[in-house]
């Protein structure tokens, strides 16, 4: 008896261990819901701290989280060089894309099952009632600012009215000049959130970990232990 108790006791805490190790790893996510003022998300600040609200909330690392949003115009900035240098993790623990080339390339696990919350939930996408495919990246598929003339960030994440993103579509399906493309698929119709609604959105975003134990260093001990 005493046996069986300590031996589902080892189970119980290896599989606590080996939770908190896939926990240590989440370094990717897609916001669970929008700030609530459609694409006015209070610049890149703002959409930096929802990040960072919403992975404590969900307990995962004290990281230092960023939205994968670019800006234009004077003092721009791209989206692939906000996020640090990879890999990254989903919820559940799979690597999604081991660096900036290759998030930015044709080959980085990105799906819905792949594409998941700070919760750990797929998020509707085409197909899906209500349809809310379109992710608010405002970048083209290299990961950099558009330099088309038009708005293309909803004024650098400030409009929740007129003007226009683009957007991604996170299960790589649906209409626009790429469809399959996880950050550039179209422009949006508008920046209010009943817009992006419109047009199978809900003002979601992607958040990425910069810097802890999901980095460099953690994939190439689990390089060598594999």
């Amino acid at each position: 008896m005493r046996r069986t108790i300590g031996f589902m006791a080892l189970l119980f805490a290896f599989g606590a261990s080996g939770a908190a190790a896939q926990d240590g790893n989440i370094s990717f996510f897609i916001t669970s819901s929008n700030p609530g003022d459609g694409a006015d998300l209070g610049g890149l600040e703002g959409a930096d701290a929802y990040c960072e609200t919403l992975a404590e909330a969900a307990g995962l690392p004290d990281r230092m989280w960023r939205a994968y949003l670019s800006t234009t115009g004077t003092g721009g900035v791209n989206a692939r060089e906000r996020i640090g240098d990879g890999p990254w993790f989903n919820h559940a623990g799979t690597m999604i894309a081991r660096d900036v080339a290759h998030l930015h390339s044709n080959g980085p696990n990105l799906t819905k099952a792949t594409i998941l919350t700070e919760n750990g939930d797929e998020v509707n996408g085409r197909g899906d009632q209500p349809n809310q495919h379109d992710i608010l990246t405002g970048t083209l598929m290299n990961g950099m600012a558009s330099g088309a003339d038009g708005d293309t960030t909803c004024s650098n994440w400030t409009s929740n009215g007129e003007g226009s993103a683009l957007v991604g579509h996170h299960d790589r399906t649906g209409g626009g000049q790429n469809p399959t493309s996880w950050n550039e698929a179209h422009g949006s119709r508008g920046c209010s959130l009943e817009d992006l609604r419109g047009t199978g959105g809900d003002g979601r975003f992607y958040c990425f970990a910069t810097d802890g134990p999901g980095g460099a260093g953690a994939f190439a001990l689990r390089q060598r232990a594999n």
